[in-house]
């Protein structure tokens, strides 16, 4: 269990020294600036830190060991300040926070929480937290946003070539990152964060955060699947009967099976061994057949696999006049798949005549692991004080040699104008949609993951 106490940077520490004698109350916010990755993103994540993080109060024993750690490591250390959070708290941290509902479409620039402490005593506390609020909320953030934009691009090549695009679409993306990220916790919440967007998953850990966090029983799919190993050991002279036994083992039950067949030679398993020697079996029996590319060029290995398994299996023209493989053969492309070559397959595909409905798209360190705080520039900044006679005064930082680090000041209200969602003082503003889900240990909006992925398709899709 996290030290919630130690679950900062150091010179955090030292911070309630730092402050004016005055101060009774800091209010910060949290927002992802403005950057070239994308202009809006989907908020997700902070109801699992709410819970996993703020919900256990810190102890005495946590007092002592973050007491030691301190004075070992050369800074100063707050032992009244916390000693008055677990005699007068429980233990548990006096602040409130107001958020955006979860899985809304915000534009970068607009505060997406609210902190402020509720014990006048500890203005310090807000910004405290900063350190491990801010890593439970730009991760699956940017995870959730990156999915949905793959989600936007997937969604727009099944409009053009599909008869059925919202049918096809919640399975058109699977997440094959868990081997990729740096934890279990990052695997279960990057994992959980594309669950919003899409269905399909081979991350288990999400599956667990998405019932403890969010009450979701069931929140993503898979199906058996070959690896490399499975298959090689075999060996090549056997490769025929490596594939017959994943038709013996699951297809023949009417399941839908994957084989990554790429182990000697793609093309001739393709088309001598699927479409040719086992192709029979193919079509006589229940269930799909997907195909797996896994090396070559992302982008021409999958539309040349796709060509081969009409000639060999043939199909049908759907009502937009796209080529749809028979029902007993897919294909899914998940080496080498980024925002960028998944847009390039699309293309490539319906340039060859071939409904998008033949592919599904797998992303595995590139979902859950090429990004970091600055790819959304996520940022927590103070905005107001209260001080010692109830007046709130502005707090904000507008560096000149760098205009783009300009902060809020003034507590903040997002309301929409002109369809829009905007930041605004919160003297400005009405009825604020920063509204409080958090305080003083209670948790006040609970949110189902139903809810969060309605939301975000709702407005991800128009």
């Amino acid at each position: 269990m996290t030290n919630l106490i130690l679950a900062t940077d150091s010179y955090k520490q030292s911070h309630f020294l730092q402050y004016p004698p005055e101060a009774r109350t800091i209010s910060a916010y949290v927002e992802a600036r403005p950057n070239p990755f994308s202009e809006d993103l989907i908020f997700f994540g902070l109801q699992a830190f709410l819970i996993d993080h703020l919900s256990t109060p810190i102890s005495a024993a946590d007092i002592d060991e973050a007491d030691a750690v301190c004075a070992a490591h050369g800074v100063p250390f707050n032992r009244p300040g916390w000693e008055a959070v677990l005699a007068d708290h429980g233990g548990l941290l006096p602040l409130e926070i107001s958020a955006l509902p979860e899985g809304t479409i915000v534009p970068t620039g607009v505060p997406l929480i609210q902190v402020e402490n509720i014990d006048p005593r500890m203005p310090w506390l807000t910004t405290f937290i900063e350190t491990a609020l801010l890593r439970a909320i730009w991760y699956p953030t940017t995870v959730a946003t990156l999915s949905g934009k793959a989600k936007r691009i997937i969604h727009a090549g099944l409009v053009g070539s599909s008869d059925d695009p919202m049918g096809q679409l919640p399975f058109k993306l699977h997440d094959f990152g868990a081997r990729g990220v740096s934890s279990g916790e990052s695997a279960a919440l990057g994992g959980l964060a594309h669950l919003v967007n899409f269905q399909g998953t081979d991350t288990m850990e999400a599956l667990i955060a998405a019932r403890r966090f969010y009450g979701e029983e069931m929140a993503g799919f898979s199906i058996p699947a070959a690896e490399h190993s499975t298959m090689t050991s075999w060996g090549e002279d056997r490769e025929e009967a490596a594939y017959a036994n994943m038709l013996d083992r699951f297809k023949s039950e009417g399941r839908t099976v994957a084989v990554v067949s790429d182990s000697y030679d793609l093309d001739n398993a393709i088309e001598n061994i699927w479409g040719g020697s086992l192709r029979d079996r193919v079509l006589a029996e229940g269930g799909t057949l997907v195909i797996r590319p896994d090396s070559g060029d992302p982008v021409g290995t999958p539309v040349r696999a796709l060509q081969t398994l009409w000639e060999k299996f043939g199909g049908s023209v759907n009502g937009k006049g796209y080529r749809l493989l028979d029902p007993h053969v897919r294909l899914i492309q998940g080496d080498g798949m980024n925002l960028r070559s998944i847009a390039e397959l699309i293309d490539r595909t319906i340039e060859a005549g071939f409904a998008i409905d033949n592919l599904a798209f797998g992303m595995g360190g590139g979902l859950l692991q090429q990004l970091n705080r600055d790819t959304l520039r996520f940022a927590m900044k103070a905005n107001a004080m209260r001080d010692d006679a109830g007046t709130w005064h502005d707090v904000h930082k507008a560096p000149r040699n760098d205009p783009g680090k300009e902060s809020k000041a003034g507590r903040q209200a997002v309301v929409i104008e002109d369809g829009r969602l905007v930041g605004r003082r919160i003297e400005d503003a009405g009825a604020s949609l920063l509204e409080p889900v958090w305080r003083g240990g209670e948790l006040l909006k609970r949110v189902s993951f139903a809810e969060v992925r309605a939301r975000a398709e709702r407005q991800l899709l128009g």
